[in-house]
């Protein structure tokens, strides 16, 4: 199954998150430093209580966010699939369209922000984790 695959090969996907987490942090650092610019009282950031920060600033956070939910199932099943030795072509494939839909869904979140759209990049990416997860969870079960 996964023995002529190179295990290696499943960080790349991953690297691509990584730097698409670095890329939210700026955005949203970014953001929150225009609206302290722009006149937004910075002691809102202590407690967040206060008058409400502007939408842009409310995006990149909210989008930072995201970037630390569903992404955990991906970030554990890539190491579980490298632990195992389990990465093969099918694991391969699905980690990889699972970052390029979160990459999709961050363009579409951070640009002209069409929640049908995002809604949808978001759909197909819980479908190819759980893919992901059933292959390997089937490397799992095969090693029982």
């Amino acid at each position: 199954m996964a023995e002529n695959t190179n295990q290696i090969l499943i960080f790349l996907p991953v690297l691509v998150l990584v730097a698409l987490t670095a890329v939210g942090f700026v955005r949203m650092a970014s953001g929150r430093a225009a609206a302290v610019k722009g006149g937004h009282d910075p002691a809102f950031y202590r407690a967040h209580l206060g008058a409400p920060e502007p939408e842009v600033a409310t995006a990149g956070a909210r989008h930072w966010d995201n970037l630390f939910e569903l992404p955990t199932l991906f970030y554990a099943g890539c190491l579980t699939a490298f632990i195992l030795g389990g990465v093969s072509s099918w694991t391969l494939a699905f980690a990889w369209i699972f970052a390029v839909l979160r990459v999709v869904q961050s363009v579409i979140h951070m640009t002209y922000n069409a929640p049908t759209q995002r809604g949808g990049a978001f759909a197909l990416s819980v479908v190819f984790v759980f893919a992901l997860w059933v292959n390997v969870g089937m490397t799992i079960i095969a090693g029982i």
